[in-house]
C-alpha cells in the first residue's frame, strides 16, 4: 500500500475522533439547506471553502467543470447528483462554484479553438461543456491573454450552469440558484481563497446585485460583463 493511503487513514482517525458525536442527529436522514456544485480540482476544498465542518449542512457535488448537466436518453438534463437533494431532502439553495484557472474550462476552450485529444471519459465531460461555452469563447475580447480568457470563461460557465438549473422544469421556481467563483490566483480583489458572487437567480449585473443584496455587497464582483 502506498504511503499516501496510510497518511489518509491517519487523518481519518483524527477526523473520526473529532466528529464522533456530530452524527447523533443525522442517523435517520439529512436536510441540508444548500447543495453546492464544485469543480473536483484538488485545490478546491468543497466544505472548507465555507469553513464548514458540520455534517448535514452542505450536500456537496464535485465534478470537472462544476457541471449541473448530464445526458439521459439523448437529452440534456440536470444531473441527478444535483437534483437529488432538491427533490428528496428539501434543499432550497443551489450554489454553482467555479474557480480561477479551471482545467475543465481550459480543456473546453482548447477543444473549441484548436482541437483536443483526451481519453473517452474526459472527452465526454468536456463534450458536456462545449455547447454551453461555445458562444462565450466566440465573445471573448481579443485583448485577453490565455489565462485571462480562461478566467473570463470560468464566469461564463458558471452563468450557463445557473441558467440551466433555473430553466429546468425539474427544479422548483422557489429554489435560489447562486453562481460564485473561488479565487486562489489573485484574479479578483480580495484574499486568496475568497468566494466572489457573480450571479444570483440569473442576475449578473454587479450594481444590481449589490443593491438587492447589500449584506454581501463586498463579495459581489465580476471580471466580465458581456
Amino acid at each position: 500500500m502506498r504511503d499516501v493511503v496510510a497518511a489518509m487513514l491517519a487523518g481519518n482517525t483524527e477526523h473520526a475522533v473529532a466528529f464522533d458525536d456530530r452524527f447523533d442527529t443525522l442517523q435517520h436522514g439529512q436536510r441540508p439547506p444548500a447543495v453546492t456544485v464544485t469543480c473536483s480540482d484538488s485545490r478546491v476544498l468543497a466544505d472548507h471553502v465555507w469553513n464548514n465542518d458540520e455534517p448535514g449542512t452542505i450536500f456537496t457535488v464535485s465534478n470537472i467543470g462544476n457541471r449541473v448537466v448530464q445526458h439521459a436518453d439523448g437529452e440534456s438534463v440536470v444531473s441527478g447528483d444535483v437534483l437529488y437533494p432538491i427533490v428528496h431532502t428539501g434543499t432550497e439553495t443551489a450554489v454553482v462554484v467555479g474557480h480561477t484557472g479551471c482545467g475543465a474550462v481550459t480543456a473546453t476552450y482548447d477543444a473549441l479553438t484548436g482541437g483536443l485529444s483526451e481519453p473517452p471519459g474526459i472527452d465526454h465531460s468536456v463534450g458536456l461543456l462545449e455547447p454551453l461555452l461555445q458562444a462565450g469563447v466566440e465573445a471573448l475580447p481579443d485583448t485577453l491573454d490565455r489565462a485571462a480568457a480562461i478566467d473570463h470563461l470560468v464566469e461564463y460557465n458558471v452563468d450557463r450552469q445557473v441558467a440551466f438549473l433555473r430553466d429546468s422544469p425539474d427544479v422548483p421556481a422557489d429554489v435560489d440558484v447562486v453562481g460564485v467563483v473561488y479565487d486562489f490566483q489573485d484574479r479578483y480583489d480580495g484574499r486568496r481563497g475568497e468566494v466572489h458572487v457573480i450571479n444570483v437567480n440569473g442576475e449578473t449585473d454587479p450594481d444590481a446585485l449589490r443593491k438587492t443584496h447589500p449584506e454581501i455587497s463586498d463579495r459581489i464582483d465580476r471580471l466580465w460583463e458581456y
